[in-house]
């Protein structure tokens, strides 16, 4: 990864969001986004970036300086580079001509940092999908009644929601009751993206 320039200041986006659409993909832990991001892609040919895959990816290469704790600039870096590349190798295609293009970016930004720099510096948002859960529902099988519940509150109180509240007060929150089946779930998000390719993402959006 080129990081010559991550600390350089930008004076506007990197991309133009009339043509580039990014939507954010957040939810607590066990609320199935891998899972919907999948299936939007097939539906709606998406690009899928996992800022977590990203992020692994950089801290496993060889020569990385990364180790654990990687800092917020470069997080967003990665994703400036993973959409520049898929620009470029997608010309073809329902949303990918004319230097367009469409973005589903999982498990980013968990902090306002980070949402605000992206916005800034790379490309405004259209929306974020936040696939809602409740304590009792979320996890995976192999976690226990406690570990679940402790990443739970953590990602409600510190992390992902001061983020849901910044983006509503924009009106460019969709939240998403992942409660449901798979099937349900991925009917409800796909009102969602077909309601912000018909340009009503300026107003929130509760499925």
């Amino acid at each position: 990864m080129d990081l010559a320039t991550v600390d350089q200041p930008s004076t506007s986006p990197v991309f133009d969001d009339s043509k580039v659409t990014v939507v954010f993909v957040l939810g607590g832990p066990g609320a199935g986004k891998g899972t919907q991001c999948g299936r939007l892609v097939e539906d709606f040919d998406f690009c899928h970036l996992s800022a977590g895959d990203l992020l692994r990816a950089e801290q496993n290469r060889e020569g990385s300086q990364y180790g654990y704790i990687v800092p917020m600039e470069v997080t967003i870096k990665l994703l400036e580079n993973a959409m520049s590349a898929a620009l470029k190798e997608r010309t073809t295609g329902e949303g990918w001509i004319d230097d367009q293009g469409r973005f589903l970016i999982d498990g980013f930004p968990r902090k306002m940092d980070q949402a605000l720099k992206f916005d800034e510096t790379v490309c405004r948002s259209s929306v974020v999908i936040y696939f809602s859960t409740t304590e009792e529902t979320s996890g995976r099988e192999d976690d226990n009644v406690e570990s679940i519940k402790k990443r739970f509150r953590k990602h409600l109180k510190l992390d992902t929601m001061p983020v849901i509240e910044h983006y509503t007060a924009q009106a460019k929150v969709a939240e998403v009751d992942s409660s449901g089946s798979i099937e349900a779930v991925h009917k409800l998000a796909s009102v969602v993206v077909n309601d912000v390719f018909a340009g009503k993402y300026g107003q929130a959006v509760v499925a």
